[in-house]
């Protein structure tokens, strides 16, 4: 427990106060450590960084470190695959930041002293992750004595939790505050001049009302324009930077699922008929659940809302003993068995002191000191002052020990079960994991009638012939079709759906359909166009890919893009056609609806334009039109404009402008925008400036 109590309670509001203050894209640990080793062993390079070589073992050990504060923050002992997968990608971003900005930092001689540091923590400008983290959560106030009391008794905690946690908050906001004063310098050197406020300022309160023309693409024959090879080329070699591409792969694939059969199914269905007698009879039915069942007993107590609907009835009016079932429910069979009917609070308000065994206090001196606390508080001393004494529980310790109201299932189950089960106001003590608790019900609401029962379940699942089964299958078909020519032909033939899967970038780690499919993308990284891969295991099911398509790093080739280019070409000769064919018309002094019913076209309106505007009526996205008609004189014809979707005439009609005009506060505005986008911009340009290889999906 310790402070990990308060610190998972409270790290949401930690971590947004951190992001807030933009100290990193992902904060949650201290995962750089710095040394020689870092940048040796190229063999075993996972990135490089600003000219620095990161190897996977120092890396893996800052993921370590990583890991190591996110269980000590949310109190779990393993990692599912997605939080790992995120614990990587966070210590990835801590770790480009580290290296790029610390090198900024040392450079531009900025540090936190040690007096800034103490005045962080314990002075007059206390920090935000410190005043939360020390917050009375009863009255809402900062309570700098408990900061120092944790400061004193933190080098107690024979686990070294405490003081781990606590040098961790420390790196934090010492890295914070060297980056507020980073982008502080920078914020300051920036100046919004007059005439970018002015120009500003007409872009967001000019507005025009203007009548149009439109004439569409469509309005010249295709046979009227033409596009040679060579014009493709030229724009192509022009052009190139509008075709670059990152690395992606592209596959095909098919899959065998991993199904249980028929015979899996009957197998589960007999065995649970056959172990209903044993079951009917057992006294012990806790081991006898914890030895046979595929869901382990739980010995909760439930209330009628809360259990499952299939049992619900019948639990609650069966006695002792009775047995629901065999049934089927979530891809098991199940025997339900009424364990015991009580009358227990739904929740209960405690407060305890912990006292865990260690390197200072072993097993039994542990227990003898609760034996005296727990005395201490029997005879009536003050069970707050104790807590705040003695108590390994940091998160209730400056609290009197209070834990708050909790439900059922809240605790870990030797403390859930005595507390539930004892009276309110009697002091005694549990053992759990965590050691010895000295407790007090100081609450409880209102009885009702609980049911404890327990489920003997066999979950269907393929059986070993089964799985053999599927696997000769997907082998068959893998041997038989080495070519993606025959891995079409044979999927198609035998009725396998063919699923895709486009635009792989390296380091994906799921793709459509198949979740944890990382070794998957590896192989497409790794082979040739047109390979078919070998037979791998993801999830549930067999699969078995094509690599359709290969796209490297840099330009799409011009073979590739020779059909996109001939529809640009296209586009703009046709646009030059109509431009001309409308220009000799402006310059014959023809007006715009004289225009208009020549060329059997309605002349449309658009009111309140800017020029922030986004779109047009009736025109759609275009903001070429839009720069020119709030950029020309009232009353007169102009165009033609070549825009996205056609080619424009237009003219004027009114123009409004707010007589008073505001730079300064406009000047204010703008100053204040540029400043907030400081910490995202300023950073982007330090990574693309360092140069970053990424090499994460040779190891991950």
């Amino acid at each position: 427990m310790a402070t990990l109590e308060k610190i998972r309670n409270r790290a949401g509001v930690l971590v947004a106060v951190v992001i807030g203050l933009a100290l990193f894209a992902f904060i949650l640990g201290d995962i750089l450590g710095s040394g020689p080793s870092l940048f040796t062993n190229r063999q075993f390079e996972i990135a490089e960084i600003a000219g620095k070589s990161i190897s996977y073992e120092n890396f893996q050990q800052k993921v370590d470190q990583l890991t190591d504060i996110y269980m000590l923050n949310t109190g779990e002992s393993s990692l599912d695959a997605e939080t790992h997968e995120r614990i990587l990608e966070e210590a990835w971003q801590v770790l480009l930041r580290e290296i790029i900005l610390e090198e900024e930092y040392e450079r531009l001689g900025i540090e936190v002293s040690a007096e800034e540091l103490f005045d962080m923590v314990q002075g007059r400008n206390i920090h935000p992750i410190v005043r939360q983290l020390f917050t009375d959560p009863s009255t809402g106030a900062f309570d700098q004595s408990a900061v120092i009391q944790f400061l004193r008794s933190m080098n107690q905690d024979p686990t070294g939790q405490q003081r781990a946690y606590w040098l961790y908050v420390e790196r934090e906001i010492t890295r914070e505050r060297k980056l507020a004063k980073y982008n502080n310098m920078i914020a300051k050197g920036l100046y919004i001049t007059p005439l970018q406020a002015e120009f500003a300022w007409n872009a967001n309160n000019k507005s025009v009302d203007f009548d149009f023309i439109v004439q569409r693409f469509d309005t010249v024959d295709d046979s009227l324009v033409s596009v040679s090879p060579a014009d493709i080329r030229r724009y192509y070699r022009r052009n190139r930077d509008d075709f670059s591409q990152t690395a992606s792969r592209d596959i095909e694939y098919i899959s065998f699922d991993i199904a249980p059969s028929e015979d899996d199914d009957r197998a589960a269905r007999e065995w649970i008929e056959e172990m209903e007698e044993e079951f009917q009879e057992v006294e012990e039915v806790r081991q006898f659940i914890n030895l046979n069942s595929d869901v382990p007993f739980d010995r909760r107590n439930y209330s009628y809302e809360e259990l499952p609907e299939t049992i619900a009835e019948f639990m609650f009016s069966a006695e002792p003993g009775d047995i629901y079932g065999p049934y089927f429910e979530n891809s098991r069979y199940k025997l339900s068995r009424l364990v015991e009917i009580n009358f227990v609070p739904d929740s209960i308000r405690a407060r305890h002191i912990l006292i865990q065994p260690g390197p200072e206090l072993d097993y039994q001196q542990a227990q003898n000191r609760a034996d005296s606390l727990l005395d201490a508080a029997r005879r009536g001393e003050s069970f707050e002052m104790l807590a705040m004494q003695f108590s390994d529980d940091m998160g209730s310790r400056f609290e009197g020990g209070n834990l708050g109201w909790f439900t059922e299932g809240m605790m870990v189950e030797e403390f859930n079960n005595a507390t539930f089960s004892a009276p309110r106001g009697e002091f005694f003590i549990v053992e759990t994991q965590f050691g010895f608790h000295i407790v007090q019900v100081t609450d409880r609401s209102r009885e009702e009638k609980k049911i404890v029962y327990a489920t003997l379940a066999r979950e269907v699942t393929p059986s070993s012939a089964t799985y053999q089964r599927i696997y000769s299958r997907a082998s068959q078909f893998r041997g038989m079709n080495n070519t993606y020519e025959q891995f079409s032909e044979a999927a198609a033939e035998q009725g396998l759906p063919v699923r895709v899967a486009d635009n792989i970038l390296i380091n994906d780690k799921e793709l459509p359909g198949l979740p944890n499919a990382r070794e998957l993308v590896r192989w497409a990284y790794d082979a040739r166009e047109k390979a078919i891969s070998p037979i791998m295991e993801i999830g549930d099911r067999f699969v078995i890919a094509a690599l359709t398509s290969v796209r490297q790093e840099g330009y799409q080739s011009r073979e590739d893009v020779s059909d996109e280019i001939e529809g640009i070409l296209i586009r703009q000769l046709k646009a030059e056609i109509i431009a001309a064919r409308l220009q000799e018309r402006i310059e014959a002094g023809e007006e715009l609806y004289s225009i208009a019913n020549s060329l059997n076209t309605n002349v449309e309106q658009a009111a309140n334009i800017s020029f922030t505007s986004f779109s047009v009526p009736v025109a759609g996205i275009e903001p070429r039109l839009i720069g020119t008609a709030t950029t020309i004189d009232e009353n007169r014809l102009s165009g033609p404009v070549i825009g996205e979707n056609g080619v424009y005439l237009l003219e004027v009609t009114s123009i409004s402008i707010p007589e008073e005009k505001d730079l300064e506060m406009e000047k204010n505005r703008l100053g204040n925008s540029i400043r907030a986008r400081v910490n995202f911009d300023v950073f982007e340009a330090l990574r693309e400036q360092a140069n970053v290889k990424d090499n994460r999906h040779q190891f991950y």
